[in-house]
């Protein structure tokens, strides 16, 4: 009997697979960093960075939605062999990269402070000090970190992940480094931590610009101030863009909601909330870079209409997700307690910051892979409108309704939190599956 043959061989998956993990890991560590390192200036300071990385995840995902579209549309055309339409969907990409992202900066900076009144009403006079002084340096790197993201996707879509990570190592060595002398040496607490992440975005734009300039990329973007600007190309970007950014959006308005509700429960249940969502974040590290390459793979398996591998390596991915994050899981549940100790929170805090750490890994490990691991597959294929209306209304009603339900009506703490989120992971990962399953995604056509 002859043996199937695959897009993809082991070697190829693996290629792709491990560096994105390691740039999981080296993209996740520099706001674990900022909140690690500027624990030694207190609670409040924790708090304050807390609070705008919750802002900050709701634009960072609008970005990585657009490269989404961007690297879904240019995979199907490499999956397709037409690398001139490749090329210029990435320079589209970069246009709406550049558009979206500087009027977002534009927007928000004048009206930072009533935008933050707006969303966290009920916190300290010295939460707000900080919220202020790590907000302005992280809006201004948005326009770098937007054009890097579009970047990265690109790389990724022509295989070269190892790459990316390389840029991820030089990133964070600068934002450690840059941490270090600025939250340590200079004390400028959050302030510092917001410098040292604008000056990492920065340099990583930079590298990740000039190596796509060269002329031997596949994808490389000469010619970006000549054009052209391809209404028709745009239009398919943003159809997988759009969606996926009002999912995103949707979603983290609603954590952004919840992080209200949090905040109203105190100084100490905000830094608590902070650490275990730092855990969910270390937990998801391998998981999220499984996820980054079903893009890429799925989107050339579909470009060239190859359901059979698609359906192939939706299973194999989505096993590798599970097991990855098993391996990871296992370690952090046993030093769970060393590891919050290491946030500078009070004894009270680190109590009480155990068991929802504990129980968050083991959603992780169980959930988390149907509810984030199966949408990037249909992401891949063009089902994106289906993937809006699953997680909008399981957001709305679990996450934030439970959330509400639970502590307003319940009185629980902090903890009830992260139950509406493992319903919201329960509910929209079914919904997924069944999806998957029934295989109306093979209708859904991108190019």
């Amino acid at each position: 009997m002859e043996k199937i043959r695959h897009q993809f061989t082991s070697k190829d998956i693996a290629a792709l697979i491990i560096p994105l993990i390691a740039d999981s890991f080296l993209s996740i560590l520099i706001g674990m960093a900022d909140t690690i390192m500027v624990s030694r200036c207190g609670e409040a300071a924790v708090s304050g960075v807390s609070l705008v990385d919750t802002v900050s995840n709701l634009l960072i995902t609008v970005f990585n939605a657009f490269a989404t579209g961007g690297a879904v549309v240019v995979s199907q055309y490499l999956g397709h062999k037409e690398e001139d339409n490749a090329r210029a969907s990435a320079r589209n990409l970069i246009y709406i990269s550049v558009i979206i992202s500087v009027i977002m900066t534009a927007i928000i900076l004048p009206i930072r402070g009533h935008m933050i009144s707006l969303l966290f009403g009920s916190i300290t006079d010295e939460v707000r000090m900080n919220t202020d002084a790590y907000f302005v340096p992280i809006l201004i790197s948005y326009p770098f970190l937007a054009v890097y993201s579009a970047l990265t996707a690109l790389s990724r879509s022509e295989r070269r992940s190892f790459r990316t990570m390389m840029v991820s190592v030089m990133m964070n060595a600068i934002n450690i480094g840059g941490n270090a002398l600025l939250i340590y040496h200079e004390g400028l607490g959050p302030r510092g931590a917001g410098i040292a992440s604008l000056a990492s975005r920065i340099a990583g734009c930079a590298v990740m610009f000039t190596l796509m300039m060269n002329r031997k990329e596949s994808l490389n973007i000469r010619g970006l101030l000549k054009g052209p600007f391809s209404p028709y190309l745009i239009k398919k970007i943003l159809r997988i863009g759009i969606p996926s950014g009002l999912e995103g959006a949707a979603f983290h308005v609603g954590k952004i909601m919840v992080q209200a509700l949090i905040s109203g429960l105190g100084t100490s249940a905000m830094a608590i909330n902070a650490v275990a969502g730092n855990f969910n974040a270390y937990s998801n590290i391998p998981g999220n870079g499984i996820n980054l390459a079903m893009i890429t793979i799925v989107g050339q398996c579909r470009g060239q209409d190859n359901i059979r591998d698609v359906k192939y390596y939706t299973k194999l991915l989505t096993g590798l997700v599970f097991i990855a994050t098993i391996l990871i899981n296992i370690p952090l549940l046993l030093f769970a307690p060393q590891v919050i100790s290491f946030y500078g929170l009070e004894p009270s805090s680190i109590d009480a910051a155990i068991p929802i750490c504990s129980l968050c890994l083991v959603m992780c490990t169980t959930i988390w892979p149907f509810a984030f691991t199966l949408p990037n597959m249909l992401k891949a294929v063009g089902d994106v409108k289906f993937i809006l209306f699953a997680s909008f209304t399981s957001m709305w009603i679990f996450r934030v309704g439970g959330a509400y339900f639970m502590v307003k009506i319940l009185g629980m703490g902090v903890e009830a939190i992260w139950y509406a989120m493992y319903l919201d992971w329960l509910f929209r990962g079914s919904l997924y599956l069944w999806r998957v399953a029934r295989g109306k995604w093979q209708e859904k056509r991108v190019i």
